[in-house]
């Protein structure tokens, strides 16, 4: 290869090759042309995936990265292009997904002269990214492409950007692969000395201690690890939104989930708690509620790969900066078996006491929400290979509530950034990363219409592997909530008008049912598995039920609203 010249598109979809890239999704357009001349060259070595809008294209790569464990590629052009890039990189910033972000910038000459489509895309993404590059030379691209998927997928991932000038595309190079790239190298955590000791030692003389489970245990591959010591301590273990499936939900130590949606018992285990440790979770808000009043009988144990989050939000005591699997590699090895009977107990009693209360309110409508998760837990519990991906909103907070996370991966959904819009394109990503994987989408009727024009690409691409469940309520139901509770039921701008989702989306090609009443829903979802194709359903739902346990704003974490209030 050293011998012959490639045009820096060439370079570029090579280097992707050889990076092992399989999948790109994207939208072409006049900056990024260059690529998209090339990419033909590349097949069926390099996947393109045609989207109908860039952030469909964004959160499609997101959903792939997180169903595969590997990078995810997103192709734009620049100027709106790029633009419409921005929320699935910020997604992918806050939930510590790997993502590489691809695109066209006008030619160098150019730059800085408010050229047609010239945004300054770095600028605009620069908080939001490990790392970004403008590269203005062909011979560059090899080395960059190498030097950005190596920081996108070490130690805590996250999302990349390649700003490519036209001309760059477009001039040419030695073809050559890169060589190991400076980013590439090991990283190193400097530990306290004795904090290991320090930690085993804190609980070991623990009382009421509690394992605290984030996305981080699930993404350092440390699950068996996690329950080892969940079981060598006797310590129950409650997860974060993203942390849902790092232990199995019918493990007689799985709490339950924390947080503003959260389990009552969990949260008041969070509170009771005198030792607290943190596996791979950064202490997002709405799993503190007031931070000042989190966790304050707790000595405070905190792991995770990126140091700038220990200590953050919460002090922590003990600091353990590192992979998650190996800091908890080195405690099972220095801390004793423990036994908490009395604790445990106390936990049980008071989740047996709480779902006596939600047993007795009955359904006040033809199709409550509660009638459609708990057919959709009966009919995940007797099946394999099959994802949830959701959207964001009440429908997502019923799913982590009342679903059985069997596996770290089982969940896919937007955690931090709160994207509505992530669940169709996030569930058409990882539907060509896990092609023998039922792909179940449940996304709300406000989230699906902003992105629902990726079922066309869904047609395009033939995949038969997703099933959309919308959970239709003719609300932004979420906020509609908040307005309930705190703004005097003033409804402004929620009440949400919408097509018939069945006939939308039998126009674009997709079977589809409409679901009405509580006694078709087990029915409907039976069905829809068994159709060997892609199939919408549209559940249309009590219109204003509330999520409840629910944190207010500004109180601590276990001054929770259990139920409704009569009006």
């Amino acid at each position: 290869m050293a011998d012959r010249t490639l045009s820096g598109s060439q370079l570029l979809c090579q280097s992707l090759v050889d990076a092992g890239v399989r999948v790109v999704f994207g939208i072409p357009g006049g900056a990024i042309m260059p690529f998209y001349h090339a990419l033909p060259e590349y097949e069926p070595d390099l996947r393109h995936v045609l989207c109908r809008h860039e952030q469909g294209a964004g959160h499609a790569a997101q959903g792939y990265a997180r169903a595969s464990g590997s990078i995810g590629v997103c192709v734009a052009t620049s100027g709106p292009g790029a633009t419409n890039l921005v929320t699935p990189i910020a997604d992918a910033w806050m939930d510590g997904t790997p993502l590489l972000a691809i695109t066209g910038q006008v030619p160098s000459a150019l730059l800085g002269t408010d050229a047609f489509q010239e945004t300054d895309t770095i600028g605009i993404t620069l908080p939001i990214v490990k790392h970004s590059w403008l590269v203005t030379d062909a011979a560059e691209i090899p080395t960059v492409v190498s030097e950005a998927i190596a920081l996108a997928t070490s130690g805590r991932p996250g999302p990349v950007l390649i700003d490519v000038t036209k001309d760059a595309q477009q001039g040419r190079a030695a073809a050559r692969v890169s060589r190991s790239s400076k980013r590439a190298s090991k990283l190193r955590f400097t530990l306290a000395p004795n904090a290991i000791e320090r930690a085993a030692a804190a609980l070991a003389g623990a009382r009421r201690p509690l394992i605290l489970a984030g996305h981080g245990a699930i993404q350092s591959g440390a699950l068996a690890e996690l329950e080892a010591l969940a079981e060598r301590l006797d310590t129950p273990v409650a997860t974060t939104l993203l942390g849902l499936g790092s232990i199995a939900p019918d493990h007689p130590l799985n709490l339950g989930f924390a947080g503003m949606h959260g389990e009552v018992v969990v949260n008041r285990a969070l509170q009771r708690a005198d030792v607290l440790i943190s596996i791979g979770a950064r202490f997002d808000d709405r799993v503190t509620g007031r931070v000042d009043r989190f966790a304050p009988r707790a000595t405070v144990i905190h792991i995770d790969i990126e140091p700038a989050q220990i200590g953050r939000t919460v002090q922590a005591a003990i600091e353990l900066p590192g992979d998650a699997r190996a800091m908890l590699q080195r405690l099972l090895a220095a801390v004793p078996a423990q036994e908490h009977a009395e604790w445990k107990a106390e936990l049980a009693a008071e989740a047996l006491s709480r779902g006596r209360r939600e047993s007795q309110s009955p359904p006040t409508t033809d199709l409550p929400p509660a009638a459609v998760y708990q057919a959709f837990a009966e009919h995940f519990a007797t099946r394999d290979r099959v994802r949830v991906v959701t959207d964001v909103g009440q429908h997502q907070m019923w799913a982590a509530q009342r679903l059985p996370w069997r596996t770290g991966g089982m969940q896919i959904t937007s955690g931090g950034a709160g994207t509505m819009g992530f669940a169709v394109p996030a569930a058409l990503g990882a539907a060509i990363a896990k092609p023998n994987e039922t792909i179940w989408a449940i996304v709300g009727d406000g989230g699906f219409q902003m992105t629902n024009q990726e079922l066309a690409t869904i047609v395009q691409e033939r995949l038969t592997n997703i099933r959309i469940a919308i959970i239709n309520n003719g609300y932004l139901g979420m906020v509609r909530q908040w307005q309930q509770l705190f703004h005097g039921r003033r409804y402004s701008g929620t009440p949400l008008s919408g097509p018939d989702f069945a006939a939308l989306a039998r126009a674009y090609g997709v079977r589809a049912m409409t679901v009405e009443r509580a006694d078709q829903v087990a029915g409907a979802i039976a069905a829809a598995d068994a159709i060997p194709e892609t199939v919408v359903l549209d559940l249309r739902v009590e219109r204003e039920a509330n999520v409840f346990p629910m944190v207010p704003p500004g109180v601590a974490v276990d001054d929770m609203i259990e139920q409704e209030t009569p009006a």
